[in-house]
């Protein structure tokens, strides 16, 4: 987690409950409008799928630990 996402945490918590859901409302609507149809990587995923084509451009298969199994 950012500091920035534990910071924006820490201000919810202060908040009623609410304004809370509230903000998440507004959270949803900002990350629509960022990506609507929820196609764009974050940084994090973007470096997991970069490995998990290495390995299989390395090797021809792809190691377990990167498959989300549920």
């Amino acid at each position: 987690m950012t500091s920035i996402t534990k910071q924006i945490v820490e201000m919810l918590d202060m908040l009623p409950e609410s304004e809370q859901q509230l903000a998440c409302e507004l959270l949803k609507r900002l990350v629509l409008a960022w990506d609507p149809d929820f196609s764009k990587m974050t940084p994090s995923e973007l470096e997991r799928l970069q490995q998990v084509k290495a390995e299989l451009e390395e090797s021809g298969t792809i190691n377990h630990q990167f498959i989300e199994w549920n």
